[in-house]
């Protein structure tokens, strides 16, 4: 189990309902399944939509869920190819201004997802061999089962929040609403 992500969100996560117990496997299995979750969610609603208590649109939120994948896979490959494995924080605010996430359209913001998704899984599994145990300057030792289910904690969380983003604007259907409550079960099991 996750220890940061656990102190940090509890178990399960406050708001999401993520449990910090599911397998490495199935936190491997819920991000490479992000892109196409995400996809479905937002197909033909409107991705600049924005929840009066989040900073971000739903298309944003896509758009950092994509950076801190890549961000997690270049630590990891770095330290699986280096052994170098002191890494250092990054503000995903100050990113998401420099990128200009609420700007991104969306199209293009899951196409890189998708791409990013891909990467991250390579670099799990080249981190995996090497036993990576990254050092993280806040969060301490971070060995790759926790970094895994660091990121899938952060990808379903980032669709809590457009669920509940196209939910207050009232785009949401009933059957998606459905599918979630079953995914949120079948993850306790």
């Amino acid at each position: 189990m996750s220890g940061w992500g656990v102190l940090q969100y509890g178990s399960p996560c406050r708001e999401c309902g993520y449990q910090w117990s599911i397998t490495l496997e199935q936190a491997i299995d819920l991000v490479a399944a992000i892109p196409q979750r995400y996809a479905g969610l937002l197909y033909g609603h409107d991705a600049t939509l924005q929840h009066p208590d989040l900073e971000w649109t739903a298309s944003a939120y896509v758009c950092h869920v994509t950076d801190n994948l890549r961000i997690w896979a270049e630590r990891l490959a770095s330290a699986a190819l280096t052994g170098h494995a002191d890494i250092t924080g990054y503000d995903d605010d100050l990113l998401a201004r420099a990128r200009a996430y609420n700007l991104l359209p969306v199209s293009g913001a899951l196409w890189s997802l998708r791409s990013a998704a891909t990467s991250w899984r390579q670099a799990v599994q080249m981190a995996t061999e090497s036993e990576v145990v990254l050092l993280h300057p806040k969060r301490g030792p971070q060995p790759v089962a926790e970094v895994v289910r660091n990121n899938a904690h952060d990808a379903y969380h980032h669709e809590w929040d457009i669920r509940r983003t196209l939910s207050h604007h009232g785009r949401l259907s009933s059957a998606s609403r459905v599918h979630r409550s079953s995914d949120i079960r079948a993850e306790d099991s």
